[in-house]
């Protein structure tokens, strides 16, 4: 018998390769980071051939690592970061350009100018007009590529989020799919009808040839023949619905919250659609047996990027993890709010114009006052998102499912429990991401039977309760949108080309 499902976590900034057993822990691991590019403000690119490099070097450490081989593995899961866009030669498999990563911001033009669509688009697609998804960048790669819009109609180029670049990949171009959540993710796939749409292809005049085909999550992509073992893909997810699943919210209302480069927020609110107002994404979580599961889903585009932006522009600390160390020799941040606004806001603002500012500094303020609030700018914008979900879908919010990086930072989690009110639970396994896809592989290819299989690997490490009284809580988080406000007021200003 098999003894492990390879699990593959393609992020913004590194690549992992985990092997996951039948018990759901994540028994070794490797990792590489991977380099952004940023060519102009706003912008943010990746190399898709370095994306794949990653995915092989892994790989291949992994199964040193573990002193294994492929033929342990019973099936492959990819989850992925969502609505970064690749285009690609069908006949070389050759990327034809960089990769736009989704926090980029440089078709925000593309889309002012498709303004008048966007309440058509939301209401197939649950998404908002925004750079962030992957049509618009479709659009500007294709505007961008000599030739592009011409090849891409002869079938020449094909599109895929990263999941369907590495399918591709690793089945050698056997294999063009992709899964519902990634598809959900385009702003071209009606996830009412559950298909791409023509007429959301027609409003950013793009080629459907150039699609991939739409899956289940748990299925088979094909064999990963790029690799020894004859070992199929058999579960595929984007990560923030991964996540959802690795921490096995399969019931209506269970939440989670990532705290990676952004934070995500994923509630699951069964197989109806619900359509939100207030700046909340309506994404499909995950579809089984031809049966959709949706979620409501808002995004905080800067969480865990504060930190690295403190240590690498600030260089006030080497490692991430000092942050906490930093922020604790104060009791508080006396009266500083950051408002990280680096790439603009999302739920529920969704205001791309907006800049990061620091306000309520004194004399007395000092690096340690700015990394507490710093950190707690990750709390404060997850409570927007969570103050949005609570109002749209009707529910408290019982207990909060932590999982990302930053999870592992102490302070942070028990200020989100405090300025939440509410308990954040922190899993014993903090791979939520990884072990998603590796859920959904193993179901997919029989290697746990069902859900209650896999619930009974769920366990918490620690659980966090509030210890500041609401008053409190309520007051700091007026400061908070206080700050936010002001920090909407100003639109950063540049001189003209002819006066520089």
């Amino acid at each position: 018998m098999k003894k492990y499902i390879l699990s593959i976590d393609q992020g913004t900034t590194s690549t992992r390769a985990i092997l996951v057993n039948a018990k759901g822990e994540a028994v070794y691991k490797a990792q590489r980071p991977l380099d952004i590019f940023f060519p102009k403000p706003g912008w943010v690119e990746v190399e898709p051939d370095r994306v794949w490099i990653s995915v092989i070097d892994v790989i291949n450490e992994l199964m040193v690592v573990a002193n294994t081989t492929m033929d342990e593995v019973a099936a492959i899961g990819i989850t992925n970061q969502r609505e970064t866009t690749v285009i690609w030669d069908k006949k070389t498999g050759k990327a034809v350009a960089n990769g736009i990563v989704w926090q980029s911001k440089q078709t925000q033009e593309l889309c002012d100018e498709r303004e008048s669509k966007m309440e058509f688009i939301q209401s197939k697609t649950g998404l908002r007009m925004n750079p962030y998804f992957s049509a618009s960048k479709i659009r500007y790669l294709l505007d961008e590529i000599p030739d592009g819009q011409k090849r891409a109609e002869k079938g020449e180029l094909l599109f895929g989020t990263i999941d369907s670049w590495l399918i591709y990949k690793m089945t050698r171009g056997k294999s063009h799919f992709t899964d519902v959540s990634n598809a959900s993710r385009t702003m071209l796939y009606d996830i009412f009808e559950m298909k791409w749409s023509k007429e959301l292809c027609d409003i950013w005049n793009i080629p459907m040839r150039m699609l991939p085909e739409v899956k289940d999550n748990s299925c088979d992509y094909g064999e990963a023949s790029f690799f020894p073992g004859g070992v199929h893909i058999y579960g595929v997810a984007g990560d923030q619905q991964a996540a959802l699943f690795g921490q096995c919210c399969f019931h209506k209302g269970d939440s989670k919250n990532t705290y990676g480069t952004g934070c995500f927020m994923l509630m699951n609110i069964g197989e109806k659609p619900i359509l939100s107002r207030q700046g909340l994404l309506t994404t499909v979580a995950w579809r089984e047996g031809g049966i959709t599961t949706y979620a409501l889903e808002g995004s905080v585009f800067i969480g865990g990027a504060i930190v690295q932006w403190l240590r690498d522009q600030t260089r006030w600390f080497e490692d991430s993890s000092d942050s906490e160390y930093y922020a604790n020799k104060c009791k508080d941040t006396a009266g500083v709010y950051f408002v990280p606004a680096f790439v603009g806001l999302g739920t529920p603002w969704w205001d791309d114009e907006v800049r990061g500012a620091i306000f309520g500094l004194t004399r007395g303020s000092d690096r340690h006052h700015i990394t507490r609030a710093a950190l707690a700018s990750v709390a404060y914008q997850s409570k927007d998102v969570i103050e949005a979900m609570k109002e749209e879908a009707g529910l408290d919010l019982k207990a909060l499912r932590v999982d990302g990086g930053a999870s592992a930072n102490g302070l942070l989690m028990q200020f989100q429990s405090d300025i939440l009110q509410c308990p954040v639970h922190l899993p014993a396994c903090l791979e939520t991401t990884a072990l998603g896809a590796a859920y959904l592989a193993g179901l997919g290819c029989g290697f746990w039977k069902d859900k209650k299989d896999i619930e009974r690997n769920h366990s918490i490490q620690k659980k966090y309760t509030p210890k500041m009284n609401k008053a409190k809580a309520d007051f700091l988080y007026e400061g908070w949108l206080e700050a936010v406000a002001a920090a909407r007021c100003f639109k950063p200003k540049t001189l003209p080309e002819d006066k520089k």
